[in-house]
């Protein structure tokens, strides 16, 4: 049972750290200040499709542990009796990363 709690604690922990660690950018060097120079033609505004997506790390966590969950889930044996509590864990994962996603907004 500790092993079983420490093991989810642990997976929540982890699930945060990334959360964390992708929504702190380190700080970059300050380099000169570029001259002025006016452009021939005024530039476009960005449009939607040319924004970066936003956290691609935690999107792609999660759409590993929805992966993850679906092999578990159809598994043809129970990994030592680990499947249902692993499937806990991933649930809980998912969890926490869309309510880092939630609250990033």
């Amino acid at each position: 049972m500790k092993l079983k709690i420490l093991s989810l604690s642990a997976l929540v922990i982890l699930s945060l750290a990334l959360c964390l660690s992708v929504t702190t950018t380190p700080a970059s060097p300050k380099s000169p200040a570029p001259a002025a120079v006016t452009p021939a033609t005024p530039q476009p505004p960005a449009t939607p499709a040319a924004m970066p997506e936003p956290h691609p790390e935690i999107r792609e966590a999660i759409a590993s542990l929805r992966r993850a969950k679906d092999h578990l889930e159809h598994a043809a044996h129970d990994f030592g009796g680990h499947r249902v509590e692993a499937i806990k864990a991933i649930d809980e994962s998912l969890r926490q990363l869309q309510d880092c996603l939630k609250y990033d907004k």
